[in-house]
C-alpha cells in the first residue's frame, strides 16, 4: 500500500466495503469531511458516467457489463486519487478488485447481518439485486457469498448492527491512528472550574 505525507496526516485511500445498505456512503461522506479528504462513491461515479441508474444499466446490459465498468472504476479511483472511497456492494466479487482495493488503500469492511440490512432496505427499490420475490432470502444468499470476500479484501472489520454512525466514525479514526496513518488524537481537555477563579 502506498501513500503520501501531507502535514501530519499520512494520506492513503480509505476504502469502505460491505453489503448494500451497510452505511458505506453515509460513513464515507462523514469520514471525508472529518479528514478533509475527497470522497468518491463508486456507484455514483459509474451512474454519472453512464447517464442512467445502475438498475437501468443492469436491466439493459446485464450484470457482466456492469461488473466490467465497476472494475475499470475501481482501478481508476484507487490508482489516481487519495481519498475516501465507498465501493458498490459487489465490488469484491472479482479477485482483481479485491487485490486492487487491499493493495491501494486501508480497507474497512462494514459488516451488517442480513436481518439488519433487510430492515434498512426493505422499501428501497433502487438496488437491482434486491428486486426479487423474497429480498430477505436474497440478502442471506448474498451475505453468505460475499462475507468471506469482504473479509479477504479488508484490513479491518467493523460490526455495524448497533453502533451509531458517529461511533463507527470514531472507531475508524482510532484504527487509523493505531495503524500509524493519523497522528495521535489529543485527549479531551478537562473542564475548567471558572467559579473559583
Amino acid at each position: 500500500m502506498t501513500g503520501r505525507r501531507f502535514g501530519t496526516l499520512f494520506l492513503v485511500n480509505i476504502i469502505l466495503v460491505g453489503m448494500p445498505g451497510s452505511g458505506k456512503t453515509t460513513l464515507g461522506r462523514l469520514l471525508s469531511r472529518r479528514l478533509g479528504m475527497p470522497f468518491a462513491d463508486i456507484d455514483h461515479v459509474i451512474e454519472a458516467r453512464l447517464g442512467c441508474s445502475i438498475r437501468e444499466y443492469f436491466d439493459r446490459e446485464g450484470e457482466q457489463a456492469f461488473r466490467d465498468l465497476e472494475q475499470q472504476t475501481v482501478d481508476e479511483l484507487t490508482r489516481q486519487s487519495t481519498g475516501v472511497i465507498s465501493t458498490g456492494g459487489g465490488s469484491v466479487l472479482r479477485p482483481v478488485n479485491r487485490d486492487m482495493l487491499r493493495e491501494r488503500g486501508r480497507v474497512f469492511y462494514l459488516r451488517a447481518t442480513p436481518e439488519d440490512l433487510y430492515r434498512r432496505l426493505r422499501h428501497d427499490t433502487t438496488r437491482p439485486l434486491l428486486q426479487v420475490a423474497d429480498p430477505m432470502a436474497r440478502l442471506r444468499t448474498l451475505f453468505k457469498e460475499r462475507d468471506p470476500l469482504y473479509r479477504e479484501a479488508a484490513h479491518h472489520v467493523l460490526e455495524t448492527n448497533r453502533p451509531s454512525v458517529s461511533h463507527l466514525l470514531q472507531r475508524i479514526m482510532t484504527q487509523l491512528e493505531l495503524d500509524g496513518l493519523l497522528p495521535p488524537q489529543a485527549p479531551a481537555a478537562p473542564a475548567s472550574n471558572s467559579a473559583g477563579a
